[in-house]
């Protein structure tokens, strides 16, 4: 076997590593354990947002084409990213009765049809949409506790904005202001994992932390569609 070749295998074996880690994180969500469960949720981030660029260094689709990476990155993705988050915010306590069913049918209905969709991405390599990110956004909603009225209005817009052309950004992928961005994306997982490892105490200031950064990743790219480099915006899903 090539070095080229054990790379590449390397690279899927990483990606790979991510059903693991779904699955220490939902026995940690069954038993409640929340703390533990979004650390595990935080790793799966970490090791899908390394994976990408190591694929494309080391071009696994011609070393290793046996595996379809983009295929089991998404069954990963949607494990760690919708389904596990879903599960937590419904059994959590935060959406009282009708409101958790309205959230987790939106939550997964509405992202299994977004990962589904060719369009997802745009030309300058973010996302048409909101990306279905609900492990972020419901590690957010765990460590400020708004309003449940607050939550569903959230978990509907963004349900919502799934199917939009609203801009979103990658921030390792996204070359505009990425030197900012990735930066925002780096310390949003510190102060997730600040936030965990103190149980999403009140006082921390890792929740201030956690709203900047999440701010920023959020309406970044909206804010790129509002000022454009050029006449036409880049950003538009592509066909």
């Amino acid at each position: 076997m090539q070095r080229s070749n054990l790379n590449a295998l390397s690279v899927h074996l990483l990606t790979a590593s991510g059903a693991v880690l779904s699955m220490l994180a939902m026995l940690a969500a069954v038993e409640e354990r929340w703390s533990l469960m979004f650390f595990w949720l935080v790793i799966a981030l970490v090791v899908d947002g390394v994976d990408g660029p190591l694929a494309r260094r080391f071009d696994v689709r011609r070393n290793w084409p046996t595996y379809d990476g983009v295929l089991m990155d998404l069954i990963i993705d949607y494990l760690t990213y919708v389904f596990i988050p879903a599960y937590a915010l419904f059994k959590s306590g935060l959406l009282p009765g009708w409101t958790g069913w309205l959230a987790i049918i939106a939550i997964v209905y509405g992202s299994v049809i977004y990962f589904a969709d060719t369009r997802m991405k745009t030309r300058d390599n973010s996302f048409a949409g909101f990306p279905a990110c609900w492990n972020m956004v419901v590690l957010v909603l765990f460590a400020i506790k708004p309003n449940f009225w607050l939550i569903l209005v959230i978990v509907v817009g963004l349900t919502i904005a799934m199917f939009t052309n609203m801009k979103f950004i990658h921030p390792v992928r996204t070359a505009r202001w990425r030197a900012i961005s990735l930066p925002m994306a780096a310390a949003w997982v510190l102060f997730a994992i600040w936030a965990v490892a103190v149980r999403f105490h009140p006082q921390s200031w890792a929740l201030w932390g956690l709203v900047v950064t999440s701010a920023w990743l959020m309406f970044a790219g909206a804010a790129q569609q509002l000022l454009p480099r050029h006449a036409t915006d880049p950003g538009g899903r592509t066909d």
